[in-house]
């Protein structure tokens, strides 16, 4: 009998919390206190910047980017640029990486297939793109990918545009990336698919392509919620 891997269905949540939510988690995965699980929801508008992020990639100005409510986390993920938003898929694996008998890089390559594999279920054949990370249709990135191993244990994860405000990428030069654009599943396919479906279905393939079962849990069973009150501090 597989394993089974815990997938939470956050719903839409503030960027601040959840990323100390997942510092939280990753230190008790690192002990032992928690097996892996994973996080699906979707963010309130942000801009976060990975560790060699280029500030000058934020092409808007704060004052821009208040008035569309979009708020700007520095993070410890590699990567440029990402913007996140409502519409858009977030998935945040913690998994510590050698029970799996993967690398980093292996990782992020069953990242790429998942998300590929779920969009296929759509009839959207998308595909990687030499020299980048992430999942494409043609040259406009459907996905993103970002993850910080720490200690053995994976944080942050992918970004699936479902049917974001694709108006706010103009805030940002996307990942860093100049030569390529930005697309969602609803402008590929005419209309959006519904979100819940679109969660469980990439949930149950992440599952999948660890050799685990699906086991969905919802934010109230979620070990530690405290995490995610807006005043709790970030894990030392």
């Amino acid at each position: 009998m597989s394993p089974s891997l815990p997938l939470y269905s956050l719903g839409l949540a503030a960027y601040g919390p959840v990323h100390r939510l997942q510092q939280a988690l990753v230190e008790r995965r690192r002990l032992d206190q928690v097996g892996d699980l994973a996080l699906l929801l979707e963010h309130t508008p942000v801009i976060t910047l990975g560790r060699r992020a280029d500030p000058a990639h934020i092409l808007a100005s704060p004052e821009a980017l208040a008035e569309q409510g979009i708020a700007v986390h520095q993070v410890e993920r590699g990567g440029d640029v990402t913007y996140h938003g409502p519409g858009q898929l977030v998935a945040y694996p913690i998994l510590r990486l050698r029970d799996h008998g993967l690398g980093a890089s292996d990782y992020m390559h069953l990242l790429e297939e998942v998300v590929i594999a779920t969009l296929a279920d759509y009839g959207i054949a998308a595909g990687r793109r030499a020299g980048y990370i992430g999942v494409w249709v043609g040259h406009d990135k459907l996905c993103a990918l970002g993850v910080r191993v720490m200690r053995g244990v994976t944080m942050h994860g992918l970004a699936l545009n479902v049917a974001p405000n694709m108006a706010h990428w103009a805030a940002i030069v996307p990942c860093g990336i100049r030569d390529g654009g930005v697309g969602s599943m609803a402008g590929l396919l005419g209309e959006a698919p519904p979100m819940a479906e679109v969660e469980r279905r990439l949930g149950d393939r992440l599952a999948q392509a660890l050799g685990s079962t699906p086991a969905w849990r919802q934010l109230a069973e979620l070990p530690w919620p405290s995490a995610m009150a807006e005043d709790a501090p970030a894990p030392a």
